[in-house]
């Protein structure tokens, strides 16, 4: 009978994604999907560290896990994947007893083995530990082999690790140097995707747009744009997550041009203040970046834009937050994440700039921020009410068992009543209601 195996996966769509990659490597090997936690021989965490208390949770779920353990009357094999595994590595072992296996971001083409080795020592040394957090170079991987957990939409990795080294980021650490992909193999993925019924693809990177095809010197990221969308099958393409200073004419045109790429950049602005960008490294000023969105602007029509932002930056003040607060509204972002600052380990604002501002006061600056977010996504989506739109209907309503769900091309999510059988299609919708965070629509009848 086959082992049988569990993933967790918390964080971002690159992990998901390498979540995705390794169920495939483990059913590869031999190893079986399950559900339930109590029915896994080996549990598989795929951990996130960008925000604080990425560890805490990480070891409260290994505490629940330890119940799984005494109920199922034994404790299954557990390893521990992702951003804290490559932080912490063998230090896990020394806080956790539960954990057998520890595997870092660019090593989990090893994950297979060393859990297959952890199973063949069971009757031996009841401490054995196996770790690998080598930073492996090879961004290649097997065609064919992620297990993608979305019928329509796949996630397609181009650029692995980052250079850019934001002050407040942990990426360049966790994830390492930055390593493209070769373009034949990331259009051998999105042919594959496409071939197996996935219409629409997620190209992923840190910088997503600071691609470079290592095998083709002429492709940069809005040719391959145009390479992808040259694939039969393919209906959209979304990326993410892109820099706002590698934001090139080039890629202006092809958002312009090209009827697959979806009207939507999610353009990452972290604070409304040049001088908290320049402590931040983010290597451009608060004009320079509302020049951008105005060029955005006039030369993509109807592009929707979103953004990240971090509030509470050390040496942030009162007027810097105002002046974030001032973008907000000048730029009427459709979306936003927003979070209060939080010192990471390794980065230059962990070393050299005290966490100044009082927590009260970060969270005194995010209700605001958001409030006033909530509000002109609410108006932004009040706009659309008696429009016609185009959506991608990928999935049941969170909202109502009834409806359907689908994203226009720049984001809304819209919610339809429908049957599955509109599942992968693109429907012409007539939006009669709006909220901040979604839109009700109606099937239009050609």
């Amino acid at each position: 009978m086959p082992q049988k195996y569990l993933i967790e996966t918390y964080g971002c769509q690159m992990n998901v994604h390498d979540s995705e990659r390794m169920a495939g490597l483990l059913e590869q090997a031999g190893f079986e999907a399950v559900t339930d936690p109590v029915d896994a021989d080996i549990i598989v965490v795929n951990t996130c560290s960008v925000r604080e208390h990425a560890e805490d949770k990480l070891y409260s779920r290994l505490g629940e896990l330890r119940q799984v353990g005494l109920q199922r009357g034994s404790q299954p094999v557990v390893a521990v994947t992702g951003c804290v595994a490559q932080q912490l590595g063998d230090e896990l072992f020394r806080r956790s007893s539960l954990v057998d296996v520890v595997v870092g971001t660019q090593s989990l083409k090893q994950l297979p083995g060393l859990v297959a080795q952890k199973l063949s020592a069971a009757d031996g040394p009841a401490d054995i530990s196996l770790v690998d957090v080598s930073p492996h170079d090879d961004v290649s991987f097997p065609l064919g082999i992620a297990r993608r957990r979305d019928s329509l939409k796949a996630y397609v990795n181009i650029i692995e690790g980052c250079n850019d080294c934001c002050a407040f980021c942990i990426v360049p650490y966790t994830r390492g140097r930055e390593r493209m992909r070769a373009l034949s193999e990331i259009l051998a993925e999105v042919r594959e995707a496409a071939e197996n019924g996935h219409s629409e693809v997620h190209l992923l990177g840190q910088i997503v747009n600071h691609y470079q095809a290592p095998d083709d010197p002429g492709c940069d990221f809005a040719a391959l744009l145009e390479r992808v969308h040259e694939v039969p099958g393919i209906q959209r393409i979304r990326f993410a997550s892109p820099h706002p200073r590698h934001v090139s004419h080039r890629l202006i045109h092809a958002l312009r041009d090209l009827p697959k790429v979806c009207k939507h950049l999610h353009l990452p602005v972290q604070s409304g203040s040049t001088p908290v960008l320049a402590r931040m490294r983010r290597r451009y000023t608060r004009e320079r970046y509302l020049d951008l969105v105005a060029e955005l602007r006039s030369e993509v029509e109807g592009i929707q834009l979103s953004t990240d932002v971090i509030v509470g930056f050390p040496g942030e003040t009162t007027e810097d937050f105002e002046q974030t607060l001032s973008l907000a509204e000048a730029v009427r972002y459709h979306g936003m994440f927003s979070f209060k600052y939080s010192p990471r380990p390794a980065t230059l604002a962990f070393k050299r700039m005290p966490d100044d501002v009082r927590e009260g006061e970060k969270t005194r600056r995010i209700v605001e921020l958001q409030a006033l977010q909530k509000a002109i996504q609410l108006e932004l989506h009040q706009e659309l009410v008696g429009r016609a739109q185009e959506v991608f209907v990928d999935s049941r309503s969170k909202r109502r068992d009834h409806e359907l769900s689908g994203r226009t091309s720049g984001n809304t999510v819209v919610n339809i009543p429908g049957s599955p059988d509109l599942f992968g299609r693109i429907v012409t919708v007539r939006i009669v209601g709006a909220g901040p965070n979604s839109v009700r629509g109606e099937l239009m009848v050609a």
